[in-house]
């Protein structure tokens, strides 16, 4: 078992929670969180894998040798996960702009409280 994609994952996790609190500009931030969810991507599909095994597509004989095969649940977690990050990205992007319309900003610091 190798450690390494946990310690990747953990180290892009860090990096752009690190760069989400310290930027002014909202987009940058939307980019940010779309890569530290990237890493969320590479500890499911890690958790899935297994040393010397193959896609889990089998014909009747090989089912009955007991053939290793990769976890099937971690890749359609991502590809589900990937759709729904997509989508959010998209979400936020376009409120990003009406902000920028809006505001002339994108700056979290320079907008203002909404007020009644």
């Amino acid at each position: 078992m190798s450690y390494l994609p946990y310690a990747v994952a953990a180290w892009l996790f860090v990096a752009s929670f690190y760069a989400i609190a310290t930027s002014r500009n909202l987009v940058q931030m939307i980019v940010c969180l779309a890569v530290m969810q990237s890493s969320t991507y590479l500890v499911i599909l890690s958790t899935g894998y297994r040393l010397g095994a193959t896609a889990p597509i089998f014909t009747a004989s090989e089912a009955l040798a007991g053939t290793p095969a990769v976890d099937p649940v971690g890749h359609a977690l991502v590809l589900t996960d990937i759709v729904v990050g997509a989508t959010v990205m998209a979400l936020l992007l376009a409120l990003a702009l009406q902000i920028h319309k809006r505001r002339r900003t994108l700056d979290p610091r320079k907008l203002r409280p909404l007020h009644n």
